[in-house]
């Protein structure tokens, strides 16, 4: 394989998850004697650009016509993206006249900050079913995969964009040369690009390796997006925030060549932290997959004694990672009595391969676990402080990262 940024020959692997089912492809009960595709899950490294990237990519089809994660559902996410919209409005003067262009807008949350600040916005969303929600909802969206021909829709309706985002999307898109070159054709000529994208040096501190999975064709430091944006596009990093969303992410700040904003110190001290980390070489990816194994056996050990002991455990959120962390650990519905998630689109489904039922938070009162995974962990003071009665009549919440522990 070529690497998708530099084309450089043959990234080496470094890390396989082995086959899974696609992440967000949750069965509804009368689909449940159908085969589901598997597809492999492999990590591999650039030692020219230091790209992480997957080594098999989904058609995309496959994954984003119909979609089950809601950005609106958890309260951290409400507050993250209002709040991102008012920095944004407030950092680059944005007024009723200025176009916030939203890529992979999902629901829409985003835009709605932004349109509540009087600001002119407009969405591309793929998922059917989520531009019809944000439509519905006022939050002008084309449900599109973003494209030269939706840029050309955009600018014919409302002119060139001031912003244009994309939050949690710019990891999906293979072709980012693409994407890339459409943003530019989109934004003014002093517009900003800002995209946000879960932060693999904390995922590789923090040993959450649940966050590969098929959707997530890279998996970005800042080394390589400034190699990309800099070297291949010829647009500029010039500033760059670590915020704590998905257990750390990148918020990254992308201008044209011509633009006059003002590049950031926070860019090279990065870069430098980063190439102290070891971001630069192999072995550093060699280690955290080693790294990765031994986690693998904690918890399935752990997994293990307690169902030995008669123990009845449940599962609480079913985000697209909780596919890779169950497959690659062997845990299904003999581990799992049920998986609890605060998303309607997805209780009543069953998770892709192993079936384990989605259900409601309820149903933690009519069959009380003693036992609760936490499988979306970046969520858990969240969930935790939100199942403080649960906590207090004895069932334990367990953090599955680096290595299980109760969390008190």
């Amino acid at each position: 394989m070529l690497c998708k940024i530099c084309s450089s020959e043959d990234p080496q692997l470094f890390l396989s998850l082995g086959k899974t089912p696609l992440a967000n492809n949750f069965v509804p009960k009368e689909h449940l004697e159908k085969e589901e595709p598997y597809f492999p899950l492999e990590a591999c490294f650039c030692n020219h650009c230091k790209l992480v990237q997957l080594n098999y990519v989904v058609p995309p089809e496959l994954m984003f016509k119909h979609y089950v994660y809601v950005s609106s559902t958890t309260k951290m996410f409400r507050e993250h993206f209002t709040k991102m919209a008012e920095d944004l409005t407030q950092r680059f003067g944005l007024t009723k006249h200025s176009l916030v262009v939203d890529i992979g807008s999902n629901d829409g949350l985003l835009l709605k900050g932004f349109k509540n600040l009087g600001v002119k916005i407009y969405g591309v969303e793929p998922a059917d079913n989520l531009a019809r929600q944000a439509n519905a909802e006022g939050i002008a969206t084309l449900n599109e995969f973003f494209s030269a021909e939706s840029v050309k829709q955009i600018i014919a309706e409302k002119g060139k964009a001031d912003v244009v985002t994309a939050n949690n999307v710019f990891a999906h898109i293979e072709d980012i040369h693409a994407v890339t070159k459409n943003v530019k054709a989109l934004l003014k000529d002093d517009g900003v690009f800002v995209i946000e994208v879960a932060y693999l040096v904390d995922m590789m501190k923090n040993m959450t390796f649940d966050a590969i999975y098929h959707e997530h064709i890279y998996s970005y430091s800042l080394t390589p997006l400034v190699y990309f944006f800099e070297e291949v596009q010829g647009m500029s990093v010039f500033d760059v925030e670590h915020v704590t969303t998905h257990g750390g992410s990148l918020r990254v700040y992308v201008k044209k060549q011509e633009g006059t904003w003002e590049i950031q110190p926070t860019v090279q001290q990065m870069l430098a932290e980063e190439k102290d980390f070891g971001i630069h070489e192999q072995k550093t990816y060699e280690h955290f997959a080693a790294k990765v194994n031994k986690s693998k056996e904690a918890l399935v050990n752990y997994i293990t004694l307690l169902k030995s002991q008669g123990k009845k455990i449940a599962g609480y959120g079913a985000p697209a990672k909780t596919t890779t962390l169950l497959h690659f650990c062997g845990l299904g519905n003999k581990e799992l009595d049920y998986i609890v998630d605060d998303n309607p689109l997805k209780a009543g489904l069953y998770t892709p391969g192993n079936h384990i039922p989605v259900v409601s938070s309820g149903k933690l009162r009519e069959e009380k676990p003693d036992y609760v995974l936490l499988l979306a962990w970046n969520f858990a003071n969240e969930i935790v402080q939100k199942n403080k009665e649960h906590q207090e009549n004895g069932i334990k919440f367990i953090a599955p990262f680096p290595e299980p522990k109760i969390i008190e």
